[in-house]
Order: structure tokens, then sequence, then C-alpha cells
């Protein structure tokens, strides 16, 4: 089977990688809110970096474990205990059956991600296993976990070759001041050079009013040329609305797909996870950079994820005292097919 719910915690859904293609109908992409302790989630258990996992928010789940597999815990630290003991996170560790996982109250950021090798069985829709908690789509009944519920494995492990490689040195910061850096537009012409400078000049404050769908700020009153009225457009995970009243909301995962307040900026892909670990009290402040430069940070997140991998998967290397041993010379030789001339060498290689 897999894992049934004994505690569900606050807000325990199960995500991937997000449902696209399906906002002309409203439906809102979901997926993680912070990408990349979610994607770091799935590389130690070796799935592909999308598949589908928990997302926990605030106070953890108690997961009963009915199968072997082999999890990973990463994100915001809830503390872990597996079977009444601390749960090393940012690494693989194997689970039997019977098994009792327990996440707690965070200590740091606000959501932590559990992935299991081989994915959650639960039915794909619209091409994601995605919750969508606003549309009532994908994950288990398109709601949060509840008491009670069972959800199964597709492919679990009941081991994995290089246990001891599978661990990340990435960590969610303690730290509760942030910055966000952002891409100015597509409405910042609606906003008065003073709105502009205090936007970019002064510290807001995270509030209560923050979930999924977006991030609610308050702090100094953004001046509009006007109001923050436009005529509804499309929404993009990032974007920083603000109506008339002044103050900035951050459209987050499961955000809607149209607006109609004027939008004075983006927060870059990278910086996503960076809001999404927030919590109530947090101040931001928010940074302008230009597009090329958001590129080349979104390419360094990559390049992380691509480097676990790689030190996942490597080789053994081979020790330095054998290999002189075990090398013999290397003899060159030019051969002759159909006419053409060919270079090759051989090496002889001892046991």
């Amino acid at each position: 089977m897999g894992i049934v719910v004994e505690n569900p915690g606050v807000l325990t859904t199960v995500q991937d990688g997000g449902r696209y293609g399906y906002e002309q109908f409203g439906v809102s992409p979901a997926g993680p809110m912070d990408q990349e302790s979610f994607q770091t989630a799935n590389i130690l258990v070796g799935n592909a970096r999308d598949e589908s996992a928990l997302e926990v928010t605030m106070l953890g789940p108690t997961l009963r474990f009915t199968q072997d597999n082999v999890i990973a815990v990463t994100g915001g630290d809830m503390m872990p205990l597996l079977d009444d003991k601390p749960c090393p996170i940012w690494q693989a560790v194997a689970v039997k059956a019977g098994s009792v996982l327990k996440l707690r109250a965070a200590r740091t950021g606000c959501r932590t991600y559990v992935a299991f090798a081989g994915g959650l069985d639960v039915p794909q829709v619209m091409g994601s296993r995605a919750t969508g908690v606003q549309n009532k789509v994908g994950g288990l009944e398109g709601r949060k976990l509840a008491k009670g519920d069972e959800i199964g494995f597709r492919a679990p492990q009941a081991g994995l070759a290089n246990m001891d490689r599978r661990v990340s040195k990435q960590r969610v910061s303690g730290d509760r001041e942030h910055t966000l850096r952002v891409i100015l537009g597509p409405q910042d012409d609606a906003f008065s050079p003073a709105g502009i400078a205090t936007f970019l000049g002064q510290p807001y404050s995270v509030t209560n009013d923050f979930d999924r769908m977006g991030c609610r700020l308050d702090g100094p009153v953004i001046e509009h040329k006007v109001d923050g009225n436009i005529i509804s457009d499309g929404m993009v995970t990032g974007a920083i609305q603000v109506p008339t009243a002044g103050l900035p909301i951050i459209m987050l995962a499961e955000r809607q797909t149209v607006g109609g307040y004027t939008k004075i900026a983006t927060v870059i892909t990278a910086d996503l996870p960076v809001i999404g670990q927030c919590r109530a009290g947090d101040t931001v402040r928010f940074q302008k950079i230009t597009v090329e430069q958001a590129h080349e940070l979104w390419r360094q997140v990559q390049q992380r994820l691509d480097a676990l991998e790689q030190a996942i998967q490597q080789p053994e290397p081979q020790s330095t005292a054998q290999a002189p041993h075990m090398l013999g010379p290397v003899h060159h030789y030019r051969i002759r097919v159909n006419g053409k001339v060919y270079e090759t060498s051989i090496q002889v290689v001892s046991q």
C-alpha cells in the first residue's frame, strides 16, 4: 500500500510540478510553494524532479507506513521523528512497514516536503497530480489530507544505491528578514515616481492573510497616478498586485488566472521559494533586477539541482593506490578499412 494518515496536520496536500495549460478555464497551476526544496526531495529518492510528493504547512502530519520505501524530508525544519527518534532531513532515509513519521511545528520556514521513492498513487487530473485546493481538483479528491486517508506508492523501493550520497547541503534560512528580487511591470507606469520609490525602498511585513493563493503585505502605501484598477488581464505566479488601497499582494501557486488590479512587478522564479517559506510577521524588501539577471539566477538554481543529481549518480572513485597497478601501457594502432585509415589505441587493464 503506502501511508495511512493518523494526523493530517494543518494543511498537507499532494503536489507535483503543477497543472499547466488550463488557465484559460480558470484552473490555476498549483504545485509546490518552494520548488527547489520540493525538487531536491525528489532527487534524493531517485524520482523525476516533478514527481508527486507531500507539501506540509506550519504543523506537520503523522504518517504510518504500510510498505517499505525510501523517503526524504526537505524544506522548513519540522523536527521530524521516525518511530519517536529524530529523522534526518535533506537526505534519503529507508523506512519500514509499520514505522511512523511525525512532523512537528516548523522551526524554520513554514513548508516542508516529504518525497517517496516512486511517487504517490493518486489520479492525474488534467495531466497533473497536484492538489488545487481553490479549484478542488487533483491530489486526493481535490482537498487537503484528513485523518484516516490512505495513499499508495506507485513504485516503492525498499532501498536505493548510493544511500550515503543522497544528502543535500541545502537549508531553509531561519532569518525573518528577506529580499525578494523583482522585474518591474507590466503596469509599473500606473504608479507615480514616489510610489515606485516607496515600493523599492521601504520594508513590508507578511500578514496573516497568507495562503497558497497569495500573500498580502502591510506597510507604506504605494502611490498610483490615478488608481489601482485595470481591465482584467492574465496573471503569473509571483505577480505583485497593488489595489487602489496601495498595499501589495504577491500571487502564488494557486493564484487566480486573471486579475483587475495594477501589477507593479513580478517576483523572479528563483526567489519564489523565499516568499513560499515566509511566516506571518516576516519582513520583506523588494530589489529591482534585470531579466538577464533573473535568467542567470534561475540557471544557478538548476545548476545546484544538477550537481546534486550528478553527485548521487557518479560511480565510486577508484583509489589512487590501486590505479597505477590496474592500468597497463597504451598501444597505438593505425588500421586501414575500405581504403580509409583509422587510428585507435588500446590500454591493457590488469585484474
